[in-house]
C-alpha cells in the first residue's frame, strides 16, 4: 500500500533539521516546546513514505505505559493515518512494512541488543536519564548505513552522561536544537498561564529548568540542595591547593563491595574546611588505599574512621583501625556512632565553612549533589537517604563534619576535651 499523498505534519520551525541527514539529532528544552510531539509526527510521516524499522527507547521501560506508544497512537489519528498504521499492543506496523518497536535500554546487554542492528531510526525519549552503559551498548549496535539516533530531553544536570556526551562535547555528526515554549507557535494559552504562575511562585532555578530547559546545578531532590547552591554562589568550588604548613587529615567511609571513600581535608586558621583531594574505589584492600595515600606529597595528620572501624574482621579478627596502624598510619581515630539524621544536621552546619577543589574533589561534589532520600511509593513521603552509588561519598562528608573540631584542636596542639564517645585512646594527645 502506498503512503497517503498528503500528510499534514505541523512542527515548530526549529525542528526542520529533522529532515536533514545527521547521525545524532538532539532536541533539548523545557515544557511546552513541542519537541516530542514534533518528533512523533515526523517519525510517522517518514515511516509512511518509506519502509523503516524504528526503535522507540528510553532508559527504563517497565510497561508500554512508560513508552511513547500512546503519543504515537494519538498522532496517527491526528494525521489521518489510521488506515495505514496498525496499532498493536507492543508495536505499530505500517502497510508498507514499516515497523515501530519499543524497548527499555537498561535491561539490555551487548548480546541482547543485537536484535536492533537493522534499525533505521532510534528515538530516545527522556534521554537525560540514559546511562553511560546504555549509550555504550546502543550506539555501536545501530550501524545500518544512514541510520540515525534522535534524542529528546529536558536536561537534568550538566554532569549527566547524556549531557556531557551530546551537548557539552558533541561530535561533528551531532545536531543540537534548543527548543522551548516560545519556539512553539501552537503553545496553548492554558499552558502559558501555568508557566506564568510557575514563574511567580517557583524558585528561579526550578522555573528555568522546567520551562527554559536549563540544566540544574544540583539534583532537585538533593538533601544538600541549598547548601550546594550556596557553595557555588559563594565561589567556594575552585582551585584549592595543598597548604604545606598544614597537615592533611583523611576521613574514611569503609567498604568492599560498596565503595570505599577517603576525603583529604585541611583546616585553615579561620577553621575553614578545605577538601583538597578524594579517593573512591571498591574491592580494594586497605594496603592498596594506603599505597595511594603514600603516593601523594602530603604531610599527614589524623585518619578518621567510622564507628565500625574498631569492629574486628570475622576472618582475621583485626579491626580497620589496627590494620591502618600496622600499615604505618600512626594517628587513627574512630568516630562515635551517630544517627544518619544527626550527621546530616552536622554536615549542613559545616557547609558554610567548606571549600572544595573542583578537580580533585569532583566526585565527592557529584555525590553530594545527588544524595537523595528514598520516597515511599504509596504515600510519596520522603524517608531515609537512599543507599546508592552516591551515598558513600555523602557518608564521608558527614564524617568530616563529625571530625572537623578534633582536626582543628589537634593541629593547634591544645588539649582537647575528652569525650567518652570517642573510641580510640590517644596517647599523642595526652589522654
Amino acid at each position: 500500500m502506498n503512503a497517503p499523498l498528503a500528510i499534514n505534519v505541523q512542527i515548530p520551525a526549529k525542528l526542520a533539521g529533522l529532515y536533514k541527514p545527521c547521525r545524532y539529532k538532539v532536541m533539548k528544552g523545557g515544557r511546552g516546546g513541542g519537541k516530542s510531539h514534533g518528533v512523533a509526527e515526523v517519525l510517522l510521516e517518514k515511516g509512511a513514505r518509506n519502509p523503516l524499522r524504528i526503535l522507540c527507547a528510553r532508559e527504563i521501560q517497565k510497561s508500554m505505559r512508560d513508552s511513547v506508544h500512546r503519543l504515537l497512537k494519538d498522532k496517527i489519528i491526528k494525521l489521518g493515518l489510521q488506515a495505514f498504521y496498525e496499532v498493536l499492543d507492543t508495536e505499530i506496523r505500517g502497510a508498507n512494512g514499516t515497523l515501530i518497536v519499543f524497548s527499555g535500554l537498561q535491561s539490555h546487554t551487548v548480546d541482547s541488543i543485537k536484535s536492533f542492528e537493522g534499525v533505521d531510526l532510534v528515538w530516545v525519549e527522556e534521554a537525560h536519564g540514559v546511562s553511560k552503559k546504555s549509550w555504550d551498548t546502543l550506539t555501536p549496535t545501530i550501524r545500518k548505513e544512514g541510520s540515525e539516533i534522535w534524542l529528546t530531553l529536558n536536561p537534568d544536570m550538566e554532569t549527566d552522561e547524556t549531557y556531557q556526551r551530546f551537548i557539552a562535547t558533541p561530535s561533528e555528526d551531532t545536531w543540537v536544537c534548543d527548543i522551548n515554549w516560545r519556539d512553539n507557535p501552537w503553545f496553548p494559552d492554558v499552558l502559558n498561564e501555568e508557566r506564568l504562575k510557575a514563574k511567580r511562585s517557583m524558585l528561579k532555578e526550578d522555573y528555568e529548568h522546567i520551562w527554559e530547559g536549563k540544566a540544574r546545578t544540583v539534583s532537585a531532590g538533593a538533601i544538600y540542595r541549598f547548601e550546594i547552591e550556596a557553595l557555588y554562589q559563594d565561589q567556594r568550588v575552585g582551585n584549592v591547593p595543598y597548604d604545606t604548613r598544614l597537615p592533611v587529615h583523611t576521613v574514611w567511609d569503609l567498604g568492599w563491595n560498596d565503595s570505599m571513600t577517603i576525603a583529604m581535608v585541611q583546616i585553615g586558621g579561620a577553621q575553614d574546611v578545605r577538601i583538597i583531594d578524594y579517593i573512591e574505589d571498591s574491592h580494594r584492600t586497605l594496603d592498596w588505599y594506603v599505597a595511594q595515600l603514600d603516593k601523594r606529597p602530603y604531610r599527614w595528620g589524623w585518619d578518621y574512621l567510622p564507628h565500625d572501624g574498631n569492629a574486628g574482621n570475622f576472618q582475621t579478627g583485626q579491626t580497620a583501625e589496627q590494620k591502618l596502624r600496622l600499615l604505618g598510619r600512626r594517628q587513627v581515630k574512630c568516630n562515635p556512632a551517630l544517627s544518619v539524621e544527626e550527621g546530616i544536621k552536622s554536615a549542613r552546619m559545616l557547609f558554610p565553612r567548606c571549600y572544595f577543589d573542583k578537580s580533585k574533589a569532583a566526585r565527592l561534589l557529584e555525590c553530594l549533589k545527588r544524595y537523595q532520600r528514598a520516597v515511599n511509593s504509596k504515600t510519596n513521603e520522603p524517608m531515609g537517604p537512599l543507599h546508592d552509588e552516591y551515598s558513600h561519598g555523602a557518608d564521608a562528608f558527614r564524617y568530616i563534619a563529625m571530625s572537623a573540631e578534633h582536626m582543628y584542636r589537634a593541629q593547634q596542639e591544645r588539649p582537647i576535651a575528652i569525650n567518652s564517645s570517642w573510641v580510640a585512646h590517644d596517647p599523642e594527645m595526652g589522654y
